[in-house]
């Protein structure tokens, strides 16, 4: 198998002749470690992309305050204002477009990106896509539909749970524009003929839902299936993250079309996450608990946690791959203990 064949193969729950491993580019991870990383990156290659030398973040005196703290301000294309203090990390929303329903009516959403807009700039990704495909890796258009997150990022958290509770004709109309303005970039995506889609929202707490199973399936459930129909008759893989336990929301996230999830596994009983994917047909990204063992703990017990994950999640029956990314905090050892173990099983 080539590495698009292996990956594909797990999301079918068909044995791979290998575990898959995905890497994601995050700045923080380079910004910390350097080159190191690179280094190890380009030695264990994952099955996503080609091997590949990643920049390495600079940052100016802009960058930091008085007393020599990384912190920045920042406004995205919805109109939210941002406070990053951890470089690479999430920031705080400090500012919100609809913070009143008044603007509303006046709300114009970002420009769709080129690849939507300029026939060149979509042929010049598609090319790229097949380009990458042809050269046996699998390509996974990332993070980019987002309903819940998208609401609290352009709203008061406190205020989007009360509309949405209350069934605000409002809220409703805003999650519809939404879903609008991401239907071009689905239907680009599928003609490009990618591998996997890959929508994410946090509906979890560390023990339970935000949100109860009831106001996910009037508001959430059946946008999902508007957006995934067309992803799921083209015969492309969707793929879910949400952090927080949510195990709950399964089984309507299966019926609406995901394949595939990235959990936050340290949220679960490992071995009943597991069985209940496995159940449900739903392959997992294994992403090695980040929080807890890869940045306070020892590389043997970085080790140890991924033989106790292979050994749970089986990717060697297909259904389960390794997801690995580099935040910040994590000590290299750490990392390098985590790649190691995962390409030992390859």
């Amino acid at each position: 198998m080539n590495s698009r064949q292996r990956v594909l193969a797990s999301y079918r729950f068909e044995a791979p002749d290998a575990c898959p491993v995905e890497y994601r580019y995050t700045p923080v991870g380079y910004y910390e470690h350097g080159e190191k990383l690179n280094d190890l990156f380009c030695q264990y290659v994952g099955d996503y992309d080609p091997p590949k030398r990643q920049p390495i973040p600079q940052l100016g005196p802009e960058c930091f305050d008085g007393d020599g703290r990384y912190h920045e301000f920042k406004r995205d294309a919805w109109g939210t204002l941002w406070e990053y203090r951890i470089f690479g990390i999430a920031g705080i929303e400090k500012e919100y477009p609809l913070d009143d329903w008044a603007k509303l009516a006046d709300y114009k959403m970002p420009a769709q990106p080129d690849w939507v807009t300029d026939p060149a700039a979509y042929q010049a990704m598609a090319d790229m896509v097949h380009a990458h495909q042809q050269a046996g890796y699998a390509y996974r258009k990332l993070g980019a539909f987002k309903l819940f997150e998208r609401l609290i990022a352009m709203r008061p958290f406190e205020d989007v749970l009360c509309d949405l509770f209350t069934d605000e004709d409002e809220i409703v109309q805003l999650l519809d524009m939404i879903c609008d303005y991401y239907e071009p970039q689905i239907e680009a995506l599928i003609r490009m003929g990618v591998d996997v889609i890959h929508f994410g929202d946090d509906f979890g707490t560390q023990t339970d839902l935000i949100l109860s199973p009831e106001i996910f399936k009037n508001h959430f459930k059946p946008r999902y299936e508007r957006l995934m129909r067309p992803i799921r008759q083209a015969g492309i893989n969707v793929h879910f993250h949400s952090c927080g336990k949510i195990d709950r929301l399964f089984e309507d996230l299966k019926q609406v079309g995901v394949d595939s999830i990235w959990p936050q596994v340290p949220a679960y009983d490992m071995q009943r996450l597991a069985d209940t994917l496995r159940d449900l047909q739903m392959s997992i990204a294994i992403h090695t608990d980040r929080g807890g063992v890869m940045t306070h703990g020892t590389p043997e017990q970085v080790r140890d946690l991924v033989k106790q994950e292979y050994n749970t999640f089986r990717p060697d029956k297909g259904g389960a791959w390794y997801y690995i990314e580099v935040d910040n905090g994590m000590p290299f050892e750490n990392v390098q203990a985590l790649v190691e173990e995962v390409f030992s099983y390859r």
